[in-house]
């Protein structure tokens, strides 16, 4: 990224194309100096390459913001790879450079996989996001006519026009007391030490459970609607705005209010429905 950014003409709107920076990498490989490379997948390093090549172009011409190098504070890690080796062998995954490794298939599939994502949270967990070439019409499609509207609230999570109540879990209420007496924990532990990364994956962990618990209610939620209903009507609120309301905001911001609209559109276009 250094001899990119040295080469780019912001006047121009020119940077150093993905061919240079792939001839580039080629002549490293060979130098004493970087041999590490060569232990690297290569279709990742040069994944790596194209998605720089794509982050400028995007600086040029689409009035994005500039590109710069992924902090090394930042915990959570990810590369993505493309190539035929990619499978799945029973109950282990095989990657390029890397091999068979176990894993836990969290959804049955019968596509190509096309190309896969490793990520590192900050807790140290590893998780593979699979990208699968599929026929739709494999797919469940249910042939309910319904319609549905959503009213969103606070005291509960929403109501349905049918009158059907939906609780709200409050999920950061629930463990806000644990969550603030590791916070106090963490700010007590001397910087740099094995004590203080120890309490900081535990604080990470409690973050994590608090994420993932509100986001498989949100899936298992605009599940049950989009397989229930052929449209669903979500109420638009302006929910930045009323984040600005400092006694509600957090209530507001636990509720994830926008991601269910979001969350519809996107699965219904898997069971060909519609959101709005």
């Amino acid at each position: 990224m250094s001899l990119v950014t040295s080469s780019i003409s912001v006047d121009e709107k020119k940077s150093v194309a993905y061919s240079d920076t792939s001839a580039l990498l080629t002549q490293l490989k060979s130098d004493a100096e970087h041999l590490w490379l060569k232990e690297a997948d290569s279709i990742a390093l040069q994944q790596s390459l194209r998605d720089l090549d794509a982050a400028y172009q995007n600086f040029f011409k689409r009035d994005r913001g500039y590109t710069k190098f992924k902090s090394k504070r930042h915990h959570r890690l990810s590369y993505r790879t493309t190539s035929k080796s990619i499978g799945v062998e029973g109950k282990k995954l095989r990657l390029p450079k890397v091999g068979a490794i176990p894993f836990v298939q969290s959804k049955e599939f019968s596509g190509r996989i096309l190309n896969a994502t490793v990520t590192r949270t900050a807790s140290g967990k590893y998780f593979v996001s699979l990208y699968v070439e599929d026929d739709l019409a494999n797919h469940l499609k249910v042939n309910a006519c319904s319609s549905v509207g959503l009213d969103v609230d606070l005291k509960e999570f929403c109501i349905t026009s049918q009158g059907k109540i939906i609780a709200n879990p409050k999920i950061l209420r629930g463990l806000s007391r644990k969550l603030a007496r590791a916070q106090r924990c963490l700010s007590r532990r001397k910087l740099d030490s094995r004590n203080r990364h120890k309490q900081r994956i535990f604080l990470t962990r409690i973050h994590e459970r608090i994420a993932q618990t509100r986001l498989d209610f949100l899936h298992k939620l605009t599940t049950q609607f989009c397989r229930e209903n052929q449209t669903i009507a979500v109420e638009s609120l302006n929910i930045q705005g009323m984040l600005k309301n400092h006694h509600l905001a957090r209530a507001i911001s636990d509720a994830s209010w926008g991601e269910l609209p979001v969350k519809s559109d996107v699965l219904g276009m898997w069971l060909s429905k519609s959101a709005c």
